[in-house]
């Protein structure tokens, strides 16, 4: 998230702005939390800021590496 926004050239106060103007109510300070990983993302928000970015859904997981024990069968 901290990645799109910087390439953007968006400080969190405006992105949070442009949000508002889409319908969002996201506080500044949640969208900090989101992007630290403290705080999970509603689905709206995330569909607003694809607009906002004009990138695919799959930039977003872009770097996330799944924990791989989580997907070992058992023996």
């Amino acid at each position: 998230m901290r990645r799109l926004r910087e390439h953007a050239g968006y400080s969190q106060s405006q992105l949070t702005a442009k949000l508002h103007r889409m319908g969002s109510n996201m506080s500044r300070s949640t969208y900090s939390k989101i992007e630290t990983g403290t705080r999970n993302l509603r689905i709206s928000d995330l569909i607003a800021l694809k607009l906002i970015y004009q990138v695919d859904f799959s930039e977003f997981f872009t770097g996330l590496v799944p924990d791989e024990a989580q997907h070992e069968t058992p023996e």
